[in-house]
């Protein structure tokens, strides 16, 4: 097992707030409690200043949360509700790629969830949180059902301005495979694609390339030069299905190596050619995995919690350390995911660049974990993200505006680039 290194920069305490200011949010926390403002993003400008858009792909979102992919994107009604709650975008279940014949090479990752598991975690450095585990991997039905399913998610997005995105496994050369199955790469992303273009113009289709947390145990990913032939090869075959057309995002999965390997991974997707072989952004990381952690019939699976959020932290601002203020400008935008169940994690997150967060533990928490106790469980975590007196995001938001000083007109993606590109005056400044 890897070793643990906490991350070094941490917004500790309670953020610095005026009285006037406290004393509104913590009338707004009870004042909403039964509903959400509507419309949420103008509540929240006009009454604290605080512009909540940012941008998924080089597209605008008007708030920076979204759920991952995974089994709570996988019906309509789910998005309906996602929609009418509020949500910035969803990222739907990830389809499993398939060539013109059917055939595909990852089929084993299509697998039917049969029960998901919700449960306390404590991490390595004693910190208490939660966990979801299931054995469902990606999309087990047809391909014509997930299209289907695409659009009718589209369509109920697009009422409420929420942007929503496929995630795609395509195949990855494993074994002694020495090459790559194109086919899965070309045919997947061009059917998609109609899909996008009949409901949204020609507007260039935001896709994500899901590097599952399951590969860790997989045998495909036990080499570290393996990893790095598909972090180099991917961004292009998608791209070449539809030449500017598709913005790929590769969701970086955390290995069962070492953090200099994490740090490699990232700094191989940078460092591509800035043409159809790159990214257009990253996906930064999902979840842990245990090999020895049994599950049903299962030895082997994913988890989050602490220790997940805490090693995003660090590999992030170690990443960021790293970098010089030229190479921070070529910087590929970041959307975060990991243990996001506080406005505080989010803003420690969007400290290291990421303007768009990606939650999914959050949203099947117990009620008693929300002060908010009517309204769909996305609702109540919007609440509980946002309006939370110590650990929200408005609160958080305010505190860092006031100690780095940011224009009053500075949205959230700004505030992320911001973060990025001043990022040791930040760490100077928290230290």
């Amino acid at each position: 097992m890897w070793e643990l290194l906490p991350p070094r920069v941490r917004l500790i305490g309670a953020p610095c707030l005026s009285e006037h200011i406290a004393r509104q949010i913590a009338q707004d926390v009870e004042r909403f409690c039964n509903g959400l403002p509507r419309p949420l993003e103008a509540y929240i400008l006009a009454t604290y200043g605080i512009d909540l858009a940012s941008e998924y792909a080089g597209l605008r979102v008007k708030n920076p949360f979204g759920k991952a992919s995974g089994q709570l994107s996988l019906a309509t009604h789910q998005i309906e509700r996602d929609a009418a709650a509020g949500l910035g975008f969803v990222i739907l279940k990830t389809v499993i790629a398939q060539d013109s014949s059917g055939e595909q090479s990852m089929r084993e990752w299509a697998i039917h969830e049969t029960r998901m598991l919700v449960e306390p975690i404590r991490g390595r450095m004693a910190e208490e949180g939660w966990t979801v585990t299931w054995k469902g991997r990606g999309w087990f039905d047809t391909f014509a059902a997930y299209r289907h399913f695409f659009a009718e998610s589209i369509g109920a997005g697009q009422a409420a301005d929420m942007l929503v995105v496929p995630s795609v496994k395509y195949h990855l050369p494993g074994g002694q495979e020495t090459f790559w199955k194109e086919e899965e790469y070309s045919f997947t992303t061009l059917r998609l694609l109609e899909t996008w273009i009949e409901a949204c113009g020609n507007q260039p289709m935001p896709l994500e390339k899901d590097f599952s947390p399951t590969l860790a145990g997989d045998e495909r990913a036990t080499q570290q030069a393996r990893i790095g032939e598909w972090l180099k090869a991917v961004p292009g075959l998608i791209h070449r299905a539809a030449p500017g057309k598709v913005r790929v995002g590769l969701k970086i999965f955390n290995t069962l190596f070492e953090d200099d390997f994490q740090l490699h991974m990232l700094d191989s997707v940078h460092r591509a050619r800035p043409d159809e072989d790159r990214a257009d952004f990253l996906v930064y990381a999902n979840r842990l995995f245990d090999p020895a952690k049994k599950f049903e019939d299962k030895v082997g699976v994913a988890y989050g919690g602490p220790d997940l959020s805490d090693r995003n932290l660090a590999v992030l601002e170690k990443f960021l350390s790293s970098r010089s203020n030229a190479d921070r400008l070529g910087e590929l935008p970041l959307s975060a995911t990991g243990d996001i169940h506080s406005g505080r994690i989010a803003a420690e997150y969007l400290l290291r660049g990421a303007s768009t967060l990606q939650m999914h533990t959050i949203f099947q928490l117990p009620n008693g974990q929300f002060s908010m106790q009517t309204g769909s469980k996305t609702e109540k975590a919007l609440h509980h993200l946002l309006f939370h007196p110590q650990e929200g995001l408005i609160a958080w938001l305010l505190d860092l505006k006031q100690r780095f000083g940011w224009e009053q007109a500075m949205n959230v993606h700004q505030m992320a680039e911001w973060c990025r590109k001043n990022w040791k005056n930040a760490v100077e400044e928290l230290s």
